[in-house]
């Protein structure tokens, strides 16, 4: 990717993916409310509902942009031809890829920001500094195998759908789709995803809010889920968050949250790989400007 493009969608992507974490941050601390194991009530209920949004402000931005990159990056570097059958397999590895290194910013704030949501009353910098002191910097990657393997099924889901989605449509009406059309994919696929990785999310947070030394706090996912279903049954698995899972049964709501700034990335530059001509969706003059009206409506 040329430098110019590496940069386009560097700073596309990374405005909307932080502009859709800011305007419905609400909505994320509900989710981790809910999904919390001392129950919603206790977590703040919707008090102080903007808790931890230093921290998502600081990681949103390098964490939009590097899934963005890679995600890009591994579908020109493994381009074929539009119309093959390992397409679907191309979008499955980019968007995993791109997963695995997002990870790498976004669970250290993910797990600041988490624990903030559920302890309204202690400052953002006081937990950071809390977590360093008795856990070191493994403590702020605790969680991080569970993030990734709830990350990369939930993109095995969510991207292919979408490119597939937007491909066909694109395909029905003789021309490539309009921003909108491609919101509608997006939704269908972000909430089909949604659905299917919601226990796996409800892991992650368990884990991630665990006291140290505790047996969740070891980021065995099964533990978790067995103590979450020995505990609540499938409506602790499901009802928590479901609607609200990282934002993501719209997209602009989207980790979900990638979909909008994948969507600026994309019209920001041409993706230099033969299904271009579907990605590329207008002029670079308008691109985060409707990416981010895209990602509040």
């Amino acid at each position: 990717m040329d430098r110019p493009g590496f940069m386009a969608s560097l700073v596309a992507g990374g405005i909307a993916g932080v502009s859709v974490d800011l305007i419905l941050f609400p909505l994320d601390t509900i989710k981790t409310r809910l999904q919390s194991p001392q129950g919603f009530n206790k977590a703040g209920g919707f008090h102080g509902i903007y808790a931890g949004v230093p921290s998502a402000a600081v990681g949103s931005f390098p964490n939009a942009a590097a899934f963005f990159i890679t995600y890009e990056y591994v579908k020109w570097f493994l381009h074929t031809d539009s119309s093959s059958y390992l397409t679907p397999m191309k979008h499955m590895l980019a968007a995993s890829a791109g997963e695995v290194v997002a990870c790498l910013i976004r669970v250290p704030s993910e797990v600041v920001k988490q624990r903030a949501q559920v302890s309204a009353s202690t400052r953002t910098f006081q937990i950071f500094s809390n977590i360093l002191y008795e856990e070191g910097i493994q403590g702020l990657y605790r969680g991080y195998k569970s993030t990734v393997l709830r990350e990369i099924p939930f993109s095995l889901v969510q991207f292919p759908l979408w490119e597939s989605l937007k491909a066909l449509w694109s395909w029905r009406q003789d021309h490539v789709v309009d921003s909108w059309q491609s919101a509608v994919c997006g939704a269908f696929a972000g909430g089909f995803a949604a659905a299917v990785t919601t226990p796996l999310d409800v892991a992650k947070t368990r884990i991630m809010l665990a006291k140290a030394g505790s047996s969740t706090a070891n980021g065995n996912v099964l533990s978790a889920l067995h103590g979450v279903w020995r505990s609540q049954g499938l409506a602790g698995d499901h009802v928590p968050g479901i609607f609200l899972q990282e934002q993501s049964m719209w997209p602009p709501f989207g980790e979900g949250r990638q979909l909008p700034g994948l969507q600026a990335s994309q019209l920001a530059v041409p993706p230099p790989h033969p299904d271009a001509e579907l990605d590329h969706l207008f002029d670079c003059s308008f691109c985060v400007p409707l990416a981010v009206l895209i990602s509040a409506i």
